[in-house]
This record gives structure tokens, C-alpha cells and sequence, in this order.
């Protein structure tokens, strides 16, 4: 079936006359919606991405495709919502939980569609010698690191390249002289180049502002009266602009901005230690983790010249589950069965009918409970722990910050919301959804 798939994508882009678009997706790594000025950011200059958003156009009700790393990213290559998709928490009852061969992901699409695909930074959906290495998952070449916990580390000693170890010498013997996202970023902006004159997908899923902290040099925020975690925090957002800017500054020197797609976005939301000194989660309530708005809704900003109008704005409830299916319609291909996206190719050019989803859903097992669900229907957000659990509402348009739960005066969108859950969730043999929290066992 797989086969199939790339075979049947292969031979829809043979129709297309034209050079597909170019396409690349910056993922940064637990950065808050509020870590950046176009969003209301007021503590990092991010000078860079506030440009994307005055030369493009920025989204206001983008969401991750989670609230933590990893399943974030399945749904991301897979276009399939949490409740679909085969990671759905960083963890699983088999452990480390790699993508099937049975999958279809955006870089294979992309692959046979005639794409040089490259990935750069965080993989996460398989470690070397399993069937989710992104080398078998259609990404000519992948540079960082495969596994979730290796990339804790920016002075590791290796790095991994299509599941050979890279090995890093000087990180050896305590010594700690490579800060690997430079390497990272540079190898991105190389890949870049050497596929200039062909499509590409370019997958840079950088790891910064991730913890650990630490980064060579925070001295921008020498004096401010923030720990040094929060500092070093702060060196790593405004590294993540400065290395989204050599993006768009080396697409300009090469001639081809305005053949290539640009998204800007982070992974999930921020890590709790910062939203007091930052306001990393931009008033909303939740972190990293949490299906509130706070862990999953996301700085979204489409950067395109000559396509995207400058300066624009658009509040479509939309967010990672629809960059496959944007891909798709962008290269001439289809995306694979049972996804679950939208293309933003109408809104991001203004021509044609803007396709709007009823409902977006996620699921998550891990957080402030076991399992958590949320359900977002236009100005409306449902959230519960468990599938039996009573379902908080929040009317968003008047309570972005989720602090007045309205389930009790309106019955009927409550149950509105429990029919998309139930319809949505599908049961994974290697996750448990609860019916409710867990009791706390009485002390004796």
C-alpha cells in the first residue's frame, strides 16, 4: 500500500507543467505564542519573525498538533489528529513507539513528487534501526538527533546523520566547544543551497528553546533580573529569529523567496518556569503538556513574496494537521487516506474558497492527568480528563484565558462537544483512554 501511495503521487506531479513551489517548515522547539512580538511578545526581540508576519501573513488561531514533542510531529508528517495518529504522548505502553512503515508522511509525498527533503534538528518518531528513522520515512537526508532525550543535550558528543553516528569531538572529555544547533542550522542553510535550482522541502525542526538551557553565549540579557535559566531562555528565542532570518536573508540572495513557502511555528507550548518573566504563554491559560490553550496554541507565520499579502491576518481555525494537506495541494499531489487536514493554500494566496472545519480535536496522555481531550468549534473550547469526565466550556471569543467554565448554562454545545470526542477518538492498543481522573487513594 505504501508502494501505491508513492507511486500514485509520483504520477499526478508528471501533469504539473510548472516547477513546484519550494517549501520549508521551521518548527522551534517549547516556545511559548507569547515569546514573540508579532504576538504580543514584549520581553525578546524577535526581529526576524516580526518581519515574516509584516511580509507575510500571520495566523491567530493556529494550533500544534499537541501539547508535547512527539506527537506533535507524528501528526505534523502524518496529517492525522491525535486521536488518529499512532503517537500520541511522548511515551507509550511499548516505550518509544516508532512510525510504522505503514505510514504515509508529508516527506514521502513530497519525495515522489520530485523533492530534494531534508530534515534538520528534532526527529522523535523513531530511533535508528527501527522502521520510524526519517531516512525510511522520505527524507533524503535528516542531521540532528533521532532520539527525544538525546536532543536534552546541545553539547552531546555525536550527532546523528541518516542513522550514522556524526561524532563531535569537541564535546569529549567534559570538553563542551560545539553547540549543536549551529551545526544544525548551518547544514539547513547548506542543504538550501545545494537545492537551489530543484523543489525542496526543507524540515527544520530545531531544537532550541528546548531545556537544557544553555546556549554559548546570553549576554544580550546580561542585565535583566531573571535567573539565568530564564536568560538563557531568552538568548535561545532570539537565536531561533536570528537563524529564521539567515533563512529569508539567503532565499533572497539566491533568487527564489518568491518560489518558496516559509512557515514559522513551535512545536508546543511553553515550559511553566517562564510564563511569569516572559509571559511565554501569551495570557492563555496552560503550558507544555496541557491541552488549555496555553500548551497548544501556536505562533503560526506564513512568509511567501510576491504570494502572500504582506501584512495579513487570517483567524481560520487551522494549525500542523493542515501542512500535509497544504503540501499536497502546493506540489500536485494528494495526501494520503484518512487525513485529517485542510489546505491553506486558498487563504494563503486569497484566490478560491477557503475550506473552514467544523471542530479540530486533540488527545493527549500525559499532563495535568492521565488523558486529557479538547475540542475547539469556532468561538467554543471543550476540555475534560477523561471520556466520562464532566467537560469544561469556555467561550473564547469573550475568555481566551479559559477562566470562566460556562458547561452548566449551555447544555446543548456541551453535548455538541462530547459527540466530536467520542467520534474522534479512536482506540489505540497502545495507549488507555480513562473514563475520569484518577481517585487519590485516602490516607488510612
Amino acid at each position: 500500500m505504501k508502494r501505491l501511495l508513492i507511486l500514485m503521487a509520483a504520477s499526478l506531479v508528471l501533469v504539473a507543467s510548472a516547477r513546484p513551489k519550494n517549501l520549508i517548515f521551521i518548527m522551534v522547539d517549547d516556545a511559548g505564542v507569547g515569546d514573540f512580538g508579532c504576538y504580543g511578545g514584549k520581553h525578546i526581540p524577535t526581529p526576524n519573525i516580526d518581519r515574516m508576519a509584516k511580509e507575510g501573513m500571520r495566523f491567530t488561531n493556529a494550533y500544534s498538533g499537541s501539547a508535547v514533542c512527539a506527537p506533535t510531529r507524528c501528526v505534523l508528517m502524518t496529517g492525522k489528529h491525535p486521536g488518529h495518529c499512532v503517537r500520541r504522548a511522548n511515551q507509550s505502553k511499548v516505550g518509544l513507539l516508532p512510525l510504522p512503515d505503514s505510514e504515509f508522511t508529508v516527506a514521502e509525498s513530497l519525495k515522489a513528487a520530485g523533492y530534494a527533503t531534508g530534515g534538520f534538528g528534532k526527529w522523535g518518531l523513531g530511533n535508528p534501526g527501527t522502521t520510524g528513522v526519517p531516512e525510511k520515512q522520505g527524507f533524503d537526508l535528516f542531521f540532528g538527533y533521532y532520539d527525544q532525550v538525546h536532543a536534552h543535550d546541545y553539547y552531546p558528543d555525536h550527532l546523528i546523520r541518516n542513522s550514522e553516528k556524526v561524532p563531535l569531538p569537541g564535546n569529549t572529555g567534559g570538553k563542551k566547544e560545539t553547540y549543536t544547533h549551529t551545526l544544525i542550522a548551518d547544514d539547513t542553510l547548506k542543504f538550501i543551497r545545494e537545492h537551489k535550482d530543484e523543489p525542496f522541502f526543507v524540515y527544520a525542526c530545531w531544537t532550541p528553546p528546548h531545556g537544557k538551557f544553555v546556549i554559548p553565549d546570553a549576554s544580550a540579557f546580561a542585565d535583566k533580573p531573571w535567573s539565568q535559566a530564564v536568560k538563557n531562555y531568552a538568548a535561545m528565542v532570539a537565536l531561533m529569529d536570528t537563524d529564521t532570518g539567515r533563512v529569508m536573508d539567503l532565499l533572497k540572495e539566491l533568487g527564489i523567496e518568491k518560489d518558496t513557502l516559509v512557515i514559522f511555528t513551535s512545536d508546543n507550548g511553553p515550559n511553566g518556569q517562564f510564563v511569569k518573566p516572559l509571559g511565554s504563554a501569551g495570557g492563555l491559560r496552560g503550558v507544555k503538556r496541557h491541552l488549555h490553550e496555553g500548551g497548544i496554541r501556536a505562533p503560526f507565520v506564513a512568509w511567501w513574496p510576491g504570494t502572500v499579502e504582506a501584512g495579513s491576518e487570517s483567524d481560520l481555525l487551522c494549525g500542523h494537521l493542515d501542512w500535509f494537506a497544504t503540501c499536497a495541494d502546493i506540489a500536485g499531489t494528494k495526501p494520503a487516506q484518512g487525513n485529517d487536514g485542510i489546505s491553506l493554500l486558498p487563504v494563503l494566496t486569497g484566490k478560491g474558497g477557503v475550506k473552514k472545519r467544523d471542530a479540530m480535536y486533540w488527545e493527549i496522555y500525559e499532563g495535568p492527568g492521565p488523558f486529557q481531550q479538547a475540542v475547539r468549534m469556532g468561538k467554543w473550547k471543550g476540555y475534560r480528563l477523561g471520556t466520562k469526565a464532566p467537560m469544561e466550556l469556555y467561550d473564547l471569543g469573550q475568555d481566551p484565558a479559559e477562566k470562566n467554565d460556562l458547561s452548566a448554562e449551555f447544555p446543548d454545545v456541551v453535548k455538541s462537544m462530547e459527540e466530536v470526542m467520542k467520534r474522534e477518538h479512536v482506540p489505540s492498543k497502545h495507549y488507555t483512554a480513562l473514563e475520569g481522573p484518577k481517585k487519590r487513594k485516602r490516607k488510612k
